[in-house]
């Protein structure tokens, strides 16, 4: 038996069964839900809703398989069918996990979900926590980053559809990994986004600088909410997933005096008990505002974690020389201090990029530093760039092991991006595959336009619907072992495993880090541990305040301890113990 149901609240609606000769009529509730019971319509089969303004089946809002693609009919599918194996697993938490990002249609050859899961083991033998995963849920075409995606509830069939994502969720908790899952709640993409045109899914006040903003806080937004709720509860409760990454909430437009992302830590505060099994929030927001993962009983939104922008662009700027853009503000020593101990740079201060104050001071007491998530790389920061170049394309060896100890000895919940644990030499370009011509030209031009007006040349620009962006973008899995990329792998995996081992490297409270630097080197005091940088091409002796016992880890030989300080080789990096 399966009861079909849509919300269109201001129009009539028929469910159309493909062979069946006929679209039957629906029966309109109160609550604006139009609904049918067919009892020979099981799992597997093929449906869509006619509306009065046109006679061809639009795919169901709700959808959780879309096996021809977003503009097909939609299919039937049962979620307690999968034979799940991981009836032990009792979670991830986000506290003491290192994140691994990474893109399922690049990842592997492949390319699909089943395809990712044979490099699983890697992972393991890393020493990351969690998988975090890019959007997976139904877009246009075949293959993009993920954020156009327009079927919130169903995953994308290239990939290999709900049962790939069953299968590679099931396959990570075998090996001790939880999976995050990012989703964007903030727009619809700009192809076969269907549900604005069955109900006021979208506002009228205003937009995004992807598209229009998503009703929250207008008429009827009630249904839209609750469209976006059960989206996420879906996710972790019938896919298994382990923690939500929710793509810039600073675009969620939301006036109500109970905010959506409060809603929604509520109801998956909820759902985790019911489950047994920690289940996390993530977001990315533009705003430094910890309110976001301040707890609701102390007057926050609950969340769990955010995205630290900050903490790259301190370490980006510090070590490639890099000021252009939001960049401005970074570069310096004194700023990469200021983001170790307080995890923000602009706290209420003046932004040069925004033109005015930016920002809110984080209590460095009270809020933990594993609330945040930081990153020397990731898809943003490398696919936002003209060419897609990854900072292993231009760093020396020195420094990216640098940047790399400095990561993953932090106070923060470090994040890892696909590759960058090895040098991996593939860029990682923007690509789409948009079916459309005049959809395909627009996104062609402006990028090259965005380029430009940042001083690049059009013609670096690689072209976004070239299938060879999205070839060269693809993980070259042979790397691993060869010089240049061996030594750096071995690298991240000591860093894991000795911020695993000494409980002061994950120590997530910002007021027990305490950092001080001289002319290019820094010293990060953690607890009995401290990280010693020296980020200068000549040798240097850094004052540790303290007589060290022992060198933990060094990222390149010649490294001399002297009762209280320590000689540096140039480009290099030492974690040493008191005791």
């Amino acid at each position: 038996m399966t009861i079909f149901e849509v919300w269109a609240p201001e129009k009539s609606v028929k469910l159309r069964l493909p062979g069946s000769g006929e679209d039957r009529e629906m029966e309109r509730g109160d609550d604006g839900w139009w609904r049918l019971d067919v009892p020979s319509a099981g799992p597997g089969a093929d449906y869509a809703y006619v509306l009065p303004d046109g006679d061809n089946g639009l795919p169901d809002p709700r959808s959780q398989w879309q096996p021809q693609g977003v503009h097909g009919p939609s299919r039937v599918y049962d979620q307690s069918a999968f034979a799940w194996t991981d009836s032990s697993w009792t979670g991830r938490q986000l506290p003491g996990s290192v994140l691994y990002e990474l893109h399922i249609g690049t990842f592997t050859p492949a390319g699909t979900f089943d395809a990712a899961i044979s490099r699983l083991d890697h992972l393991v033998s890393l020493g990351v926590d969690m998988v975090e995963l890019l959007p997976v849920n139904s877009f246009n075409g075949e293959h993009n980053w993920g954020y156009d995606g327009v079927c919130w509830y169903a995953p994308h069939e290239a990939y290999g559809g709900p049962d790939g994502l069953k299968r590679f969720v099931d396959a990570a908790h075998a090996r001790g990994l939880g999976v995050v899952l990012d989703v964007v709640y903030n727009h619809f993409g700009p192809s076969g986004a269907y549900a604005p045109m069955f109900a006021p899914y979208l506002s009228e006040a205003g937009s995004n600088p992807w598209g229009a903003s998503v009703n929250l806080d207008g008429p009827q937004s009630d249904e839209v909410r609750r469209y976006i709720i059960d989206s996420v509860l879906m996710w972790l409760r019938d896919y298994h997933v382990d923690g939500l990454r929710l793509d810039a909430v600073h675009a969620l437009v939301d006036h109500s005096a109970i905010n959506l992302l409060e809603q929604m830590a509520v109801e998956v505060s909820s759902l985790s008990v019911a489950l047994g099994r920690p289940l996390s929030l993530i977001a990315e927001s533009d705003l430094n505002d910890p309110r976001l993962i301040t707890p609701r009983e102390a007057g926050g939104l609950g969340l769990h974690g955010q995205w630290d922008d900050d903490v790259h662009h301190a370490l980006h700027t510090l070590l490639t020389g890099e000021r252009q853009g939001y960049y401005g503000d970074f570069g310096s020593l004194e700023c990469l201090q200021t983001v170790l101990e307080g995890a923000f740079f602009h706290a209420d201060t003046w932004s040069s990029f925004r033109q005015r104050r930016h920002g809110r001071p984080v209590n460095r007491s009270l809020t933990p530093g594993h609330r945040f998530v930081a990153y020397l790389q990731n898809h943003d920061q490398i696919g936002n760039r003209a060419i897609g170049d990854r900072i292993s394309a231009t760093l020396s060896p020195g420094l990216l092991k640098v940047g790399a100890t400095l990561l993953l000895t932090s106070p923060f919940t470090p994040m890892l991006f696909m590759g960058e644990e090895w040098a991996a030499s593939s860029p990682w370009q923007f690509f789409t595959s948009h079916p459309e011509p005049e959809l395909a030209a627009a996104v062609q031009n402006g990028r090259r336009r965005e380029f430009a007006a940042h001083g690049w040349e059009s013609g670096d620009v690689p072209d976004p619907q070239d299938p060879a962006t999205f070839e060269r973008s693809k993980l070259d899995w042979n790397e691993l072992d060869k010089p240049g990329h061996a030594e750096i792998l071995d690298l991240y995996r000591r860093l894991i495993a000795l911020r695993r081992s000494r409980p002061d490297l994950s120590n997530p409270w910002l007021d027990k880090v305490e950092v001080w630097h001289g002319d290019q080197h820094l010293v990060m005091k953690r607890g009995q541990c401290a990280v010693a940088a020296n980020l200068a091409t000549v040798p240097q002796t850094v004052s540790l305040r303290a007589v060290p016992s022992k060198v933990l880890l060094a990222t390149e030989p010649g490294v001399v301890l002297q009762r209280d300080r320590v000689d540096l080789p140039p480009e290099t990096a030492v974690v040493v113990a008191f005791r």
